[in-house]
């Protein structure tokens, strides 16, 4: 008879140490430790938690925060760079998988960066990683869009996991393509996001991991960064700047079921982790009713193409074809 497994995942709410990548990496390493010791099999970090998200594009002129993103490309990472290794490590030491935000150097370009989630196995090694494919309104001054490439799901020992990075999670198309995939396991993450007078995070969130785990019939597992002083210290240069950076609540993080339902308690605003036990089978009966990449799908009528082709910035002929990214970060981080 078949069998599904059932196991401990974890949503990590926190704030990132502002800018400082190796700080951020250790205080992350000691959260998965922490997790693991509660039996978590899975854990998801915040967007962009190593080691911080660009709040000054919806506060300053592009002019103003242009010497902020020097900043932020000075302390972004490459995936299978020291910083990341420390989380790694951890992962490897309670065998637990991870899902991590990191703001991504370029590997070619001096002037690009990438939303990247990273997902690392329970052996430490990293599994593959999803680059934003659009970042959103005031984010485009900062990162570069990732490509289908990173669209995939991945196989681990709670399920298939598959990921998107905060505004990505409205995305239709790319919601479905990681279902069609067999995506079992949904790993949202955000950050904290104060500016509120007319947006409510919280329920923002809610609305959307709600409406992923009730259309396909998965789990979902939300982890949001938190606000800090020293983020706002850091930003805050007069009054209105920090009064932008102190709305609230701008956080929630929270675990959902198949049924959209939240499972346990949500965090809003302050830092923790919640826990949650997910049991895949809990999938099958509601699937009877709406299996939207199976029975209840009309494909003669619908076709949705995905294109995973890697962007790069040249094709060589005459040499050999270039390795995809992910081939050569599996390659130097293997074991």
């Amino acid at each position: 008879m078949k069998k599904y497994p059932k196991s401990v995942v974890a949503a990590v709410q926190a704030s990132p140490v502002f800018l400082n990548p190796v700080a951020t990496a250790e205080k992350a390493a000691g959260l998965v430790r922490e997790a693991g010791r509660k039996g978590a099999q899975l854990i998801a970090f915040p967007e962009v938690f190593i080691a911080g998200y660009p709040y000054w594009n919806w506060m300053m002129s592009p002019l103003e925060g242009s010497p902020w993103f020097k900043k932020l490309y000075l302390s972004s990472i490459d995936i299978d760079g020291p910083e990341l290794q420390l989380v790694r490590q951890a992962a490897a030491e309670i065998k637990a998988s991870v899902v991590i935000g990191v703001n991504e150097r370029s590997p070619t370009s001096m002037g690009t960066i990438y939303n990247t989630n990273v997902i690392i196995g329970p052996d430490g090694s990293i599994l593959g990683r999803h680059r934003k494919i659009v970042p959103t309104f005031a984010e485009k001054l900062t990162w570069g869009s990732g490509d289908g490439s990173s669209i995939k799901v991945y196989e681990t020992a709670v399920g298939r996991i598959g990921t998107l990075a905060c505004g990505e999670n409205t995305n239709t198309l790319a919601r479905f393509s990681l279902l069609a995939q067999g995506e079992q396991v949904h790993v949202a993450n955000y950050i904290a996001f104060p500016f509120t007078a007319d947006y409510d995070m919280p329920d923002a969130i809610r609305i959307r991991a709600g409406a992923h785990s009730f259309e396909g019939k998965v789990f979902t597992v939300v982890a949001c960064s938190a606000m800090s002083e020293e983020i706002v210290s850091a930003l805050a240069e007069d009054v209105a700047y920090r009064n932008l950076l102190s709305g609230s609540p701008n956080a929630f993080s929270g675990i959902f079921g198949p049924d959209g339902r939240l499972i346990g308690d949500g965090l809003i605003d302050k830092e923790g982790i919640v826990f949650a036990e997910i049991d895949l089978e809990k999938s099958i009966e509601p699937k009877q009713y709406q299996d939207i990449i199976g029975h209840y799908n009309r494909f003669d009528i619908f076709d949705l193409r995905l294109n995973t082709r890697p962007h790069q910035a040249v094709n060589l002929d005459g040499f050999p074809a270039v390795a995809d990214e992910d081939d050569r970060i599996e390659q130097r981080t293997a074991g």
